[in-house]
This record gives C-alpha cells, structure tokens and sequence, in this order.
C-alpha cells in the first residue's frame, strides 16, 4: 500500500507542479504578488517564505493552488490604490487571460516535453499482438490466427504503430508473423487502411490460463502440454491441433491437480473442463455494482456465471456478446454460487451510447490478462523528435477533446468517469510495466488536467477566461450577484463530477 501511494504521489506530484508554475510565472511576468504557492490542500506540512510568497507542501496530495494578491472580484474596491498595480483583479483582460490560461498551457507544455524525451531516447512499446481473431473479419480471411506478432508488412520491419503503412489504396502483400515462436510469412491481399483499422480494432489481451471451479476457487494452469508445449487461453488454436495428454493446475496452496485432456480444439477443450467442473476464471464475479440487474438478483463476487439463456459461455466476452444479441428483455443467467447451481431471471439495464443500445448486469470480471509484451523502438534524433512530438501533443488534445464530447453526447457512460483511486492504479500499472510507459501515461493525463481546466465552468481556469470575455461583451465587470449564482453554479457542478468520479472508484472496488 505505501509503494502504491508513493508512486501516486510521484505520479501526481509534476502534473499539479508544472500547473501551478504556469498560472505563478504568468502573474509575476505581468507583476502580481504571488502570497500563497501550495501543492496539495488542507494544513501546511512544510513551508517557506521567499520575498512576497509563502510556498509549502500541504496535507491532501490532489491538487494545489496559486493565492494572488487582489483574486477576489467581489473585494477589489477594499484594495488600496497604492497596492492597486500588484493585484491580479486590476490587471488588464489581455494579462488575466494569460495568468489563468498558463497552468493549462503548462501542462501541454509538460506533455510535449516527456514526448520528446521518450522519442529521442527510444519508446518501450507494446508489440503489435493479435487478440482473438473471429472467423468473419478479414485478419481471418488472410490467415491470421490468434496471438500472431506482427513483425513484418511488405518485408518492412515492424516496431509501433507509427511503423505501419496507412495508404487509402496502398496493398498489404505479405506480412510475416511470429506464431509459436517461429516467424510464418502470410500472402496477403488487402488495402493497407483496412488491415490497420482491423487490427486497431482487434484487442491485443488475451486471457491469463487460470480457472475456477465451482466454489470460486483459483486454479493457475502450470502445464499444458506434450512435450513441454505450453499455452494461454488465447492461441489454442495455434497448437497443433492432435491429442493432448494432461492439464496440471495448481492451487493456492501450490497443490497439484492433474486433468486428462483429449483435445485441444477450442469447443471440446472447454465442454472437458465444463463437464470436470472447471471454468475460465474471468467467468468469476470479481465485483458487483450496487443496485445492479446482478446485486439484485443475489449474485456476489467469489460466483461463477457459465450459460446465459441455456447457452455455456467459455469467456467473459461471451456473456456480454450473448446478453447484447438477445432480443428478449430478460435473461436466464446461469451461475455457480458456493457450490450450487442456480438460474435467475434478470432484466439487464439498458443504455444507448450513441447509435449503439448496450445491456449491462453490473458484474465485473475476475480475470487477468496477458498484455503484449514491450519492445524498444529506436531513438527518432533530436530534430525528428522535436517534430513528431508536436504531432503527437495534438493528437492527444484532439483524442481527449473527442472522449469529453461523447461523454458529454452519452456516446460513453459517465460511469467510465474515474478518480484518485482510478488514476492511482492506471500509475501503478503503468509503473510496474516499464518507466516509458508511466511516462506516457503521465503525459496523456497531463492533456487531459489541461482539457478540463479549460472547461467553461467557473471555479475552474476555462469558467475564468469565460467571465473575461464576458467582461469584453458586457463592456466592464459582471454585477456581484451574476457572479455568485455563477460560481455556485460551478461550483455545483464540479462538486458532481467529483462524487461521480469517486463513486465509481468505489463501486469498482466494492
């Protein structure tokens, strides 16, 4: 716990400083007292004073501030004329817009920083990993197969995504693969823009082999094989497909339990371990949302959901494809609860995102998954990563810009919102994978600390610039009660979003 909340902290720490220091360095270029510069809230660990301004490090870690002399519009006559030039409220609409939109400016700033460094000194990346390819797309159709690793297109080697062609007519005519850890060369025939949009689409992670049974209990598969092949859920299919002769679980307590196998084809393989009482573990309930179609029906974390409408499942995948293809308004869900069998009628919640009408049960999966594995790109040089970290800058902004849009739009649940916890095991996760990728994520919430300050909401740096350029419309200030109602209207609102943030951290962990 204290490792998870250092890295937090540290993972938190440059994105609130590098904010602060954007709104501090614009109020004293345009000569504002700058009293108070925090990071974090609430009492005042540790503090300093250095000429007009008191910085300190404050108790709660999840954000900071900047007080500057005269920031409170409601109070600007009580200011006395000689102190009139330090003060933030009497400072021209030109200068305020430039105090107020500096900490944004500063976190896109920091962005485009840790880009150019992870470009110039070379990107850890995931390897361009098929996850499950199903029979209709056109991966299928070209001879791709599950767990392939993209290493070649054209006979071009293949590193990242920035290494792939994206010509509206250009051809893909042979793409060599890693498959069994043997490179396969694949002839291919297909425009380059589909196969990319394809494997976009297609999720690289695969399914960690560990099982339940039918009191929740975990199993990690130690072996599958004949001679010594071993495997995950993901690339059965790449096996070859003959006789297997056993499968070696072991349980918590490291007891062996061993399991004959006949085959390994995808359908048989699972309908052996059904009939033997052992399931995939991501069909184990890890959690449930409170007031669910799922809590209401009795379901509870540790119960193992293996049919719905008399269908056997074989992954979680399946649960939510078959729930969203049904026509009917209610279910028949199947589940193993402490050892006994029980079906259940349950009326999914329905939600449109955009065009598309989704069922949910509130449950959340107990599966682990194996992400692609992380490979080194080379440095792009000191000019090619001062350009391209540009392009990738904006195209983070725009990406986050669109998310809040259909978030917005209802094209995304707000229940995809997060909060401290959310953005402490994103940090977490990203650290114990490799530091490029902490920093990368660093980078990406660095833009969207940026976007959302910018939101015209007041309290917030956007709802500032908002009054600014009301100020212009109205020809001078807003009347004080204008002033209230809005920014107890922002106020309001920002209070919202931050209980449904924090609500659904804790709803995911409960």
């Amino acid at each position: 716990m204290l490792e998870k909340v250092f890295i937090f902290v540290l993972f938190l720490f440059p994105l609130v400083f590098f904010h602060e220091l954007g709104h501090f360095l614009f109020a004293r270029l345009f000569g504002v007292r700058v009293e108070v510069f925090s990071l974090g809230f609430g009492p005042k660990l540790f503090k300093f004073k250095k000429g007009d301004t008191e910085y300190c490090w404050s108790l709660i870690p999840l954000g900071g501030y900047v007080k500057m002399f005269g920031d409170d519009p409601m109070k600007m006559d009580e200011i006395p004329e000689s102190d009139r030039d330090l003060s933030f409220t009497y400072k021209s609409k030109w200068a305020r817009f430039w105090i107020v939109f500096g900490g944004p400016l500063a976190n896109f700033i920091f962005t485009y920083v840790i880009f150019f460094f992870l470009l110039l000194s070379g990107e850890k990346v995931p390897e361009i990993k098929l996850g499950v390819v199903k029979k209709e797309t056109i991966l299928h159709s070209q001879g791709f197969k599950t767990g392939d690793v993209i290493k070649k297109v054209n006979q071009n080697s293949v590193k990242d995504f920035t290494d792939m062609p994206f010509g509206e007519t250009e051809k893909v005519f042979s793409v060599t693969v890693l498959r069994g850890g043997k490179e396969e060369k694949l002839n291919t025939e297909v425009v380059s823009k589909e196969f990319v949009n394809e494997i976009i689409e297609n999720s690289p992670i695969l399914r960690k082999p560990i099982l339940s049974n039918k009191n929740g209990d975990r199993f990690s598969i130690k072996e599958f094989y004949k001679n010594g092949e071993s495997f995950s859920f993901g690339n059965l299919d790449t096996i070859a497909e003959n006789k297997m002769e056993k499968l070696v679980l072991l349980d918590k307590k490291n007891n062996l339990v061993e399991l004959s196998i006949i085959s390994n084809r995808r359908d048989d393989f699972f309908n052996q371990l059904f009939n033997l009482g052992f399931y995939p573990v991501d069909l184990r309930v890890k959690s449930i949302n409170m007031n669910s179609p799922a809590d209401k029906a009795g379901i509870k974390a540790g119960d193992v959901v293996f049919a719905i409408d008399g269908k056997p499942i074989q992954s979680f995948m399946d649960l939510k494809r078959i729930l969203n293809e049904s026509k009917k308004t209610d279910s028949l869900v199947s589940f193993w609860s402490d050892g006994s069998k029980f079906d259940k009628k349950i009326i999914p919640d329905v939600q449109v995102h955009g065009k598309e009408t989704v069922k949910l049960l509130g449950i959340y999966s107990d599966g682990e998954w194996v992400p692609p594995a992380l490979i080194k790109t080379e440095s792009k040089g000191v000019i090619g990563s001062f350009m391209l970290a540009f392009g990738r800058t904006w195209g983070a902004i725009e990406k986050t810009i669109v998310g809040f849009k259909k978030l917005i739009t209802s094209e995304v649940s707000f229940k995809n919102i997060g909060g401290p916890i959310s953005i402490g095991k994103v940090a977490t996760d990203s650290f114990n994978t490799s530091l490029s990728y902490f920093f990368q994520i660093m980078a990406l919430i660095s833009v969207n600390l940026g976007v959302i300050n910018l939101f015209p909401i007041p309290v917030l740096d956007g709802g500032h610039i908002m009054f600014i350029g009301l100020e212009i419309l109205n020809r001078g200030p807003l009347s004080r009660r204008k002033m209230e109602i809005a920014q107890q209207f922002g106020l309001s609102i920002l209070l919202l979003l931050t209980f449904a943030a924090l609500f659904n951290d804790f709803s995911r962990l409960f």
